[in-house]
């Protein structure tokens, strides 16, 4: 049976000024993403692998192109409806982890649901739990270490059970170790949980675990 691609891309661009110059970042990427696939976004740095991340993640709106995700035209209807299936559609880890310092590591993850006036606090400590974080649940971020608090990211990137995952160069702040360990779990969860993931890094022999590997140069998609 063919199903509609869940996310599709087409025909965006990008660009961005420093100083005189102007730094054609997107020129023309087309791409469609079928639901539950893992795809990672791969290319040598100033490529534009973040910048096309954001852009299909309704974070980033292009210069021209359009992106639809399971039928939703974003950039069209409003910051405020693209930021509902954001918060409703979407999960999100970062580099950086970007929790809040002054929240524990249970209500960093709770925090997203209590946009939706959900609060799914038992959710969060069953995934505080997968994670490997069952005994954690209380610590702030300051007393984490860098993995786990990427663990904790990646928990509060599924607690309102999102239909895609886009992960921003997850492990570029850790060691090998705890790198190859985060994109597993990442990985195992994605694919326990059928969701899509897409993933930016520059590491090839990491993205050899996806479904798709998209190659960026110069702006384009070249594989």
């Amino acid at each position: 049976m063919i199903t509609e691609p869940q996310l599709v891309a087409k025909d965006l661009h990008r660009a961005f000024k420093i100083g005189a110059r102007r730094i054609e970042v997107l020129r023309g990427i087309c791409l469609e993403i079928r639901r539950g696939e893992a795809i990672f976004l791969c290319g040598a740095s100033g490529a534009g692998k973040t910048t096309l991340l954001y852009t299909l993640a309704g974070l980033e709106r292009p210069e021209a192109g359009e992106v639809t995700f399971e039928g939703h035209r974003l950039y069209r209807n409003g910051s405020s409806a693209d930021a509902r299936i954001r918060n409703e559609k979407m999960g999100f880890v970062f580099q950086g982890y970007f929790l809040l310092p002054e929240l524990t590591a249970l209500e960093n993850v709770v925090l997203p649901s209590l946009i939706r006036n959900r609060q799914q606090q038992d959710r969060a400590v069953q995934y505080l739990e997968r994670v490997g974080l069952g005994d954690r649940l209380h610590h702030l971020p300051s007393e984490l270490s860098g993995g786990e608090q990427q663990r904790v990211a990646i928990a509060r990137a599924l607690i309102n059970d999102p239909a895609i995952i886009f992960a921003d160069e997850p492990t570029g702040n850790l060691d090998t170790a705890n790198g190859d360990a985060i994109m597993e779990l990442l990985l195992a969860l994605a694919r326990e949980k059928q969701k899509t993931l897409v993933v930016v890094t520059h590491d090839q022999e990491r993205a050899l675990a996806g479904d798709r590997c998209l190659h960026i140069r110069d702006g384009l998609i070249t594989d």
